[in-house]
Parts: C-alpha cells; structure tokens; sequence
C-alpha cells in the first residue's frame, strides 16, 4: 500500500496549518497558583513559597507578588508537598495532587508567630507512598543530572534502565522492560512515539532538554496503546517565569577520546516563555564493541531542542516543540574484520514538530488537542571495496515517517477525574536493503573431506558436489544466489507502504474513601500490511491502611500490540530462513495481551520507602528483533506466543541529612513459543510449533542501587552505583548438537578468544584456537554454560555470566560561591573495577557486545 506524493505533499501542509494554528496539549504537567493572606484576609508579599516531590526529587521554589500570588508552571503530573514561610507569620503546609493540565489553585492563609520561628520543608509519611492504581517510578533532573550512566550514545535509556525496577540492560541503548524487547512508548510532553529510540534505530530526546520522567511500569492507562509494557512520560524544560535568562554552558571529556558539548537557555514571564538547548558529543567508543577494545568505534551525534510557551488568555496554553538531530557512527569491527579494513557506517537523521494548545472550559474541565510530525532517517553504507566486508557486505536507506493526532477531554467532579480522548496515526515507510555474501566459508554449499567448508568457487551446487566432498547439512538456499564468492549478485529490496491507526479511550480516575479506581477502556484499529482491530479493558484498584502506610494494588489490562515499524516491510516481505526461497512471506500481526498485576508500596516513616509489582502478561502472536550479522540492522520478527512473569521492586531512601538512595530490582521469566515469522534468520534454524524455550529477556535477577551523599548544602557531593545482573540468556551460544555444550571447538578464533575459552589449562588465543577438547573440560568465565547432559532451552538454557560493576561520581556546585554565575565541576568514572564482561554472546537478537570498559570524564559546567 502507498500514497501518492501530492497526498503526502497535502499531509505536510495540513500539519504545517496545526503548526501556525497552535495545537498541542501539555501532556504531562500541569500548574500550581494561589495567594497567601493573613487570618484578615489582607495579601501577604515577598513569602517564600516551596513546592517539592520527596521522592522524585523535584523541588521549586518562588515569592508571592505585590498582590500575594504565587504561581509554579510546568510541574510534572504527582503528588507535591507545600510549604509557604515568611517573617512574622506561623510557617504553613499543604499537599496537592496534579492529575491534568489544568491550574490546581492551593490557598495558604497564615497565622502571626508568637515568637521568632524557622522551618525546614520536610514531607510527612503520608507523602511517602502513592495510592494511584498505576504502578510508576518518577525521577528528577536534581537526580539524573548526577547519575552516572554508562552509554554514550544513549544516555536516555541508561537513565531508564537505572532508575526503573524490573528492566534488563542490554547493548546501544537497549533494554528489555518487564520480559519484552523494548516495547516502549515515550509520551514527550503528551505526544506517544512508540518507535524505537535506542541509537541504532533513531535519535532520542537529549537529557539536556528534559525536567522529569514518570516511568509507568505497571499496567499503562487507556490512553495509552501501541507498545505498552513501558510508559516513559517526559516532561521538558520550559522557558516559563524566568525573567532573566538561565541556562548553563558544559563541557566533558573523558576515556576513548570522548567529548560532550551542552547549552541550554530558557527565558520568559507568566505569559511567555522560550527554552532551547544544544548537544553534541563525539566518541571513540560510541556503540558497544564485539571485542573488549573498540575497533572501528567512532561516532558522533548532535541535538537541537525548542520548547515555545504561550499563554494568550488565562484559559488557553499555547506550546510547540521543535528538535532536530542528527548521528554517525562507525558500525564497530572484529580483528578479522579490522584486518580486511572494513568499513562499514551509518548516520541517522531525524526530526520533530509538534504544536499545542490546551483550553480550560471551566475550573474543573479542559480540552487538548495534540498534533505532530516527526521522521527518522536511517541510512548504512558498506565498505567501498564490498569484499572488505565480511562475511557480507550489507547496505540500507530507510524512511520512517509518522504523523499523527490526539484529542482529549477531561472533566474532574468530586471523587472523579474522567478523561475520554480519540487518536489518529499515519505512518510512512520506505525501506531499501541489499545484501551479498563475502566470505566463501560462510554459506558453502560442499563440505571437504575433512568436514571444512570447501571454498572452491565451483563447489556451488550442493547437489553436485565434487568427488570427495559432502553436501553442507546446513546450507541455506535461499541466500545461495546472493554468495558474491560464487558467481552470485547483490539482493537489492524497495518497498513502500502506509500504515493507518485510530484508536478511542476512556478512563475515570475515582477516590472514594481509603480506595482508589482506575476504570476505563480502549478500542484500537490497525490497516497496514496486515488488519486488526481489538476493544481492551483496564481497570486497577487500591486500597490505602493509612494507619500503617500501606497501599495495596491490583490491575487487569488488555493490551493491543502492533508490529514494530522499523524494517517491516523487508521483515514481512522475506520470511523465516532464509532471503528467498526457505520460507514463506509473512505479514507481521498486531497481538494481543493479557496482563495481571498485584503490587504494594508501604512507606517507614519520612525515610523509607518500598514499592513492589508482580506481573502475569499472556500474549497472543509476540514480537522480538533478529541482528543481522552484528551489525544495526534488526528487522522484526514474531513468535506465536510468549509467558512472561516476573517482579519489580524498588526501594527509596529520600534525602535526609544529605544522604539519598534508592535500588531497583527485578526478575523475569520470558517464555516463548515456535514457529516464529518474519524477519531475516538465515544464521539459525527455526524453532519447531509449540516448543518453549527462554528467549534474551529472560534474566533471573537483576539491581541497581545508587547513593548519594552531601554532608552540606553548598558543599561537595559523592555518589555510587552498584550494578548487578545475572545474565541474560545467550539466545545462540554455540551448543552441540543443540543438545550440551560439549564442544565449542568450532568457534573461530577470535570467538574464542573473546570469551576466554579454556580447555584444563590451556586458554585459546586469536593464534592458537583450541581444536579439541575431552567432554566437560570446556569453559568460559563470560558465559554460563550447562553441564554436559543438562541442557534445556526452556528450564536451563545457556546464559551470559553474571556480572557485578560500580560506578562512582564526586563533584562541587557553585565551587567559586557566586550568585549569578555558578560553575560546577564533576568528576565521573563508569565501570569502576574495568570489569570484563558480555551484554550477549552470538546472539541472532542482539549480536555479540562487551560491556563498556572503564571510562573516567571530568565536567565543567557554568550555571547562569
């Protein structure tokens, strides 16, 4: 399917029109606004006003004007402890609770002091815990500004993965949320991008331009579709009530010649205001490597980012987000392939427009309308000489263009918060690949006497092999025209195709008593290379012991998944085994989910909080990607079904006498079921109907625990990280036989060398492979390898090893005690103990990656 040029021409102008018009809703933050007065009614000035998340981090703080109004813009959607304290008067607190985008008004009325009298804002225990029937995690630029975190290219998901319970880290960014791959969706201030955003596929919003996330990671509301095991709201940076220009200026470098750029700069009033930032970063080591040290590994990226507030009227807020970006990379090598001199890259270009406009009907109703058009353009360029490349050489232009349209109307009354909204997404493909076989060794269709491929250029009919040798047992034909060694020529593929959604929700948020319900559903339409259309309930309750801190949740959500976008087309045009030839053409279909969650958050006192989630999710017809080749390429490919459960946990100490901490832990066991569709898995063998086996989310346990500590306000802070995981599965490590991991001999050299193979004693190195080796006398420190006799893909299946890393930070704020112009000085060293380990090991999902050695950075950054 496609559309004309003028269709796509006229898309182009009617979003441009939504552009000039004014058009986008803020999505995730809201306002806060009132007036202090005395116990006579008469305004009270020049009073300190503080709004603060204890949890999250977030704090702000503003005076009350001539007339006594204070007022807080774009405070991200939670829960906020006030304060207000000025000389004279009785120092007052309350709580608000920001659910829509509307001015919450919060009215303090002061008493005189009988005496001289400070205060410390200081949350209660009931501010500890949250009784919303979504299970969330929210984190602050107060945190994430000094958290470590370990990608280069993609420091966004490291946050995530960092701050979130019950997510896998895995290679470029990626992660694997709740025992699925990536299935994510970002709502940029209300605007859903359900695209990937790891630095493979696209470019992802810059930490610089960001003031919150609020990660849901429980069940998703209805307003929420698409991918939906993760829901990272974002809300960014704006330029409102700031009279005087802020902003900061930063410069980094640190290990493997790695260099950060940042600027940001953000000004305005009440009415208006503007925010924009800059980004660059240039790096040795920007994607993670297939050896230790990188080879091949540099890249570069570059961010712009916008934000325009308007305020016409008090009912009407006007916004529009602008960003552009753009990457470079250098595809990272092998020795072997270092010694050919391969040169394979790809750059990355991408853009994003979305205007706003929200109106308040009346106190308690709002209407928003939210359109936007964004682009990735992913382009990867092999070597110029194609047999540098090995053991392909591979190539790809694709265009991934979406625009799309979100209304929503929210009403508040009493013990309800309703919400009803309709959604409409087109999206534009346009994928060219091609592909040709460099290495004769690699697909031979005759083996020699000796069991070794046979890469005489004749030996190219396994039917007629020559006298003496075998036929290959594992040729594939269908890549055998394609083997440029053998006379064959490039696989070149173009496709074009649209794909159309609509989808309508409501939702009604009810507080009645110590309970609190989420009642609502979904219904989605999909019309792409394949059709669905499904209505998906949610609901979820908790209850509150207010007594003893404690909430208790449960939830039931019907989810309706789509195909992942990018390489859909070559994806469903190709089919399993094979380029042409092994396996039939198949569409990708949307799935379905069913997903249970019990949870609990119980809060000690002001200092202690934890919060647990465990999850049940049955889905129809599941997703995953395969690599091709180690390289960004991944194209979509689907299973017929997958179990997954697994918990999520995180326990927060909030700040208290300079000390903060919190840890995130999680398990997960992620089944899935045969025969699988789709995608370009000529390098592995299919897996038979109904047969379960542990797919690369599968991990048993996994944390991350990060403290921080600043004995004095204005004084020098220290932070630390402690990583631990147990190992993802090694969806393909080498098993003989598919049956024990007996003989791992015919690795390559290089194979072996990056994984320490040892036989007894005796370690292979890139010179001196191992051969042979006595059953049970093989093994590996990177990978978790079953006993002889014992191995089982579903119940004990191979797995990378585990792995135990620190990461540690120290800086000074405002060094040089200025008012007006701070410099802030920080010191940051990941991988502290240089530990030498494996994200995954020839896996047809991921590749083969280490993790990032030890890399130390310094940062200067002046603060205006």
């Amino acid at each position: 399917m496609h559309r004309s040029i003028p269709f796509r021409l006229s898309l182009i102008a009617f979003s441009l029109f939504l552009l000039v018009a004014g058009a986008f809703a803020q999505g995730t933050s809201g306002n806060i606004t009132g007036t202090v007065t005395d116990t006579t009614g008469a305004v009270i000035s020049s009073a300190v006003v503080t709004v603060q998340n204890p949890l999250s981090g977030y704090k702000q703080t503003t005076h009350t004007d001539a007339s006594g109004q204070y007022h807080f813009d774009n405070l991200p959607f939670n829960r906020y402890h006030m304060s207000v304290v000025v000389g004279g008067f009785q120092p007052t607190t309350k709580d608000a609770i920001l659910r829509s985008a509307s001015n919450t008004t919060v009215n303090f009325q002061l008493a005189v002091a009988s005496s001289s009298q400070s205060v410390t804002v200081e949350a209660d225990a009931s501010d500890m815990v949250n009784n919303d029937p979504t299970s969330a995690t929210a984190v602050d630029r107060s945190l994430f500004t000094k958290l470590p975190t370990e990608s280069t290219s993609a420091p966004l998901s490291s946050l995530v993965t960092l701050s979130t319970p019950g997510i896998a880290s895995d290679s470029n960014g990626l992660f694997h949320p709740m025992g699925e791959h990536a299935d994510t969706t970002y709502s940029i201030d209300g605007q859903p991008v359900s695209d990937q955003q790891s630095r493979v596929f696209g470019n992802q919003l810059s930490l610089n331009a960001i003031q919150s996330i609020n990660v849901i990671d429980g069940i998703a509301p209805p307003e929420y579709g698409d991918k939906a095991s993760l829901v990272v709201q974002t809300t960014t940076r704006s330029g409102l009530g700031l009279p005087h220009p802020t902003g900061s200026l930063s410069l980094n470098y640190g290990s493997f010649g790695t260099s950060n750029g940042s600027a940001a700069l953000g000004f305005g009033n009440q009415r208006m205001g503007n925010f924009s930032s800059f980004d660059a970063v240039d790096s040795g080591r920007y994607l993670d490597t297939p050896e230790h040290q990188p080879l091949h590994a540099h890249g570069n990226n570059e961010n712009f980012f916008d934000r325009i507030d308007y305020h016409p009227t008090q009912a009407d807020s006007l916004q529009l987000n602008l960003s552009a970006s753009r990457s470079w990379f250098q595809n990272p090598n092998q020795y072997d392939q270092q010694a050919l001199g391969q040169d394979q890259r790809g750059e990355i270009f991408s853009y994003n427009v979305a205007p706003s406009w929200t109106h308040i009907i009346s106190t308690n109703s709002l209407i928003a309308v939210n359109p936007y058009l964004r682009q990735d353009n992913f382009h990867y360029y092999p070597s110029k000489d194609p047999f540098s490349d090995t053991p392909a050489t591979l190539a790809q232009s694709r265009r991934l263009q979406n625009a799309g349209l979100k209304v929503d109307y929210s009403y508040s009354h009493g013990i309800h918060s309703f919400k009803v909204g309709a959604m409409f997404y087109h999206t534009f493909l346009n994928e060219g690949f091609s592909l040709g076989i460099t290495d004769p060794t690699f697909n031979a269709p005759c083996l020699n006497a000796s069991g070794a491929p046979d890469t005489n250029p004749d030996a190219n009919d396994p039917n007629n092999c020559p006298v003496g040798d075998t036929t290959n047992p594992n040729y594939n034909s269908g890549t055998g025209p394609y083997d440029l060694t053998r006379g064959g020529s490039l696989y070149h593929f173009n496709g074009h195709t649209d794909i159309k959604q609509e989808a309508v929700y409501l939702q009604d948020n009810i507080i009645w008593k110590n309970w609190t319900f989420l009642l609502g559903g979904r219904a989605d339409n999909y019309n792409g290379l394949s059709s669905r259309s499904m209505v998906e309930p949610r609901v979820g309750g908790t209850y509150t012991v207010k007594s003893t801190n404690t909430v208790l949740r449960l939830g039931y959500g019907k989810l309706f998944l789509t195909p992942y976008n990018e390489n859909l087309i070559v994806s469903s045009s190709t089919g399993i085994g094979g380029l042409e030839g092994a396996g039939a053409a198949v569409a990708l279909k949307p799935a379905a989910r069913n997903q249970y969650d019990a949870g609990f958050e119980q809060g000690f006192g002001k200092h202690l909080v934890v919060n647990g989630e465990y999850f049940w999710k049955y889905t129809d017809r599941d997703y995953d990607f395969d690599v091709l080749l180690n390289t960004p390429l991944a194209f979509p490919i689907q299973w017929q079904k997958s179990k997954i459960d697994g918990f999520g946990i995180k326990v927060t100490v909030p700040t208290t006498h300079g000390i903060s901490a919190y840890s995130v832990l999680g398990h997960t066991r992620s089944r899935f079921f045969g025969p699988e569709v789709g995608g370009i898995l000529f390098n592995q063998s299919p897996v038979p109907a109904g047969v379960p086996f542990r797919i690369d989310h599968d991990q048993a346990f996994q944390q991350s625990t990060h403290m921080q500590y600043q004995p004095k306000p204005q004084g020098p802070w220290y932070g630390i990280t402690w990583r631990y995981e147990s190992g993802l599965v090694a969806g393909n490590a080498p098993i003989d036989n598919g049956v024990t991991p007996t003989d791992l001999t015919y690795l390559t050299a290089d194979q072996q060398s990056q994984i320490l193979l040892r036989c007894g004693n005796v370690q292979a190195t890139r010179t001196a492979p191992l051969t042979s080796c006595p059953t049970g006398e093989l093994s590996s420190p990177l990978l978790s390898l079953p006993k002889p006799g014992t191995e089982n893909d579903d119940r004990n299946p191979p797995r990378v090893a585990p792995r135990t890393m620190f990461d540690m930070a120290a800086g000074w704020d405002n060094i040089l005690r200025r008012d007006r112009f701070k410099t802030n000085l920080s010191v940051t060293a990941v991988n502290v103990t240089n530990k030498y380990a494996l994200y995954n090991f020839l896996s047809t999902f991921s590749g083969t990656h280490f993790v990032s050695p030890r890399t130390v950075s310094g940062q200067v950054t002046l603060n205006f």
